[in-house]
């Protein structure tokens, strides 16, 4: 995401970079993807559809997002995509040779 930001109008923060004013504990920032648009927290397929809105490329899909079945779909389709993204990891690491 951070090459299609060519604008950088997101600011990518690591979890070990957090300033202590987050309101969610590192625990939690570990289990969904997050970000904060204009003050406001958000998770899950909201927080995508705000990154697709700032990076000019992916913003049709932030015009899909809108729709709210849409971002409902996306939103129960990211939680299928968190319970198997255990066994991708350890996938990927075998594949790595690693």
């Amino acid at each position: 995401m951070r090459r299609l930001d060519r604008a950088e109008r997101i600011c990518f923060i690591a979890i070990d970079e957090k300033p202590q004013s987050c309101p969610i504990d590192s625990a939690s920032l570990l289990k969904r993807f997050h970000a904060c648009e204009d003050g406001t927290m958000l998770s899950g397929a909201a927080a995508f559809a705000a990154m697709w809105r700032a990076i000019p490329l992916l913003r049709p899909l932030w015009l899909a997002a809108k729709f709210l079945p849409f971002l409902w779909l996306l939103e129960r389709l990211y939680r299928l995509f968190l319970k198997g993204r255990p066994a991708l990891q350890r996938l990927a690491h075998r594949l790595s040779g690693e």
